[in-house]
């Protein structure tokens, strides 16, 4: 597997050490510093593959630019994977929430860092089987992400949209917690399943009458189905 690697951190020892481990397993890898100077970059050459982003970074901060990365339309597909020593539970989710893919604790295994940077880069890489997909009165516009409910559009997170088109991927069939977060977020910690209901929560909620189309499945997860013969757990 090969690819364009960005790697934002400001340790140089550490940004060295990835450089050359990724570059030495066949990938292309550059290092920044700082933010201004990975935009630099992003403004003047072809759009990386993949994204290493620490989150204490010198003049602001690894999450603000995962926002802004999510935001931009152009940027917005770009696996992220977050490199940094902020290791707590909510430190997770705010990253998982602004739509990392993946999440990295210093100090860590550069064989692990590899593996888990090929993960990303394969789910990443396997195409959308439709690039618009429907359910009832549910429409995601996958390339444009773009979600409308009963013709409205819905502002959804990143971790929202991809919850939604993976349940419809899977309509009809019951997904537990355990393969939703799998899918969606790649990591397992304690209160995964809090993580996945409170996404399910605010996705009915977002979809309005749509919402009763996720069915909570007794003991197991959910489903989406074209009847939303919501059970409740």
């Amino acid at each position: 597997m090969t690819g364009t690697i960005y790697i934002v951190e400001d340790d140089a020892n550490i940004r060295e050490l990835v450089v050359y481990a990724l570059n030495s397993g066949g990938f292309e890898a550059y290092g920044f510093e700082t933010g201004g100077e990975f935009h630099a970059k992003m403004q003047s050459a072809e759009k990386p593959d993949l994204i290493l982003l620490d989150i204490m970074l010198p003049g602001g901060d690894g999450l603000s630019m995962l926002k802004e990365l999510r935001k931009n339309l152009y940027t917005s597909r770009i696996p992220i994977i977050m490199l940094t020593a902020k290791a707590s539970e909510y430190d997770k989710l705010a990253g998982f929430e602004l739509g990392a893919d993946d999440y990295m604790t210093k100090p860590f295994s550069v064989l692990e860092l590899i593996s888990r940077v090929k993960a990303v880069l394969r789910r990443a890489q396997m195409s959308d089987a439709d690039n618009v997909l429907t359910c009832k009165g549910i429409t995601l516009d996958i390339p444009r992400h773009i979600i409308k409910s009963d013709g409205e559009t819905i502002s959804l997170t990143f971790k929202e949209f991809e919850l939604l088109k993976y349940l419809i991927q899977n309509r009809g069939i019951v997904l537990s917690r355990n393969r939703i977060t799998e899918k969606i977020w790649g990591f397992d910690f304690e209160g995964e399943s809090r993580t996945v209901d409170m996404h399910i929560k605010t996705l009915r909620k977002k979809l309005g009458e749509n919402g009763a189309l996720i069915e909570t499945v007794r003991g197991i997860g959910y489903k989406i189905s074209e009847f939303g013969e919501e059970r409740t757990l």
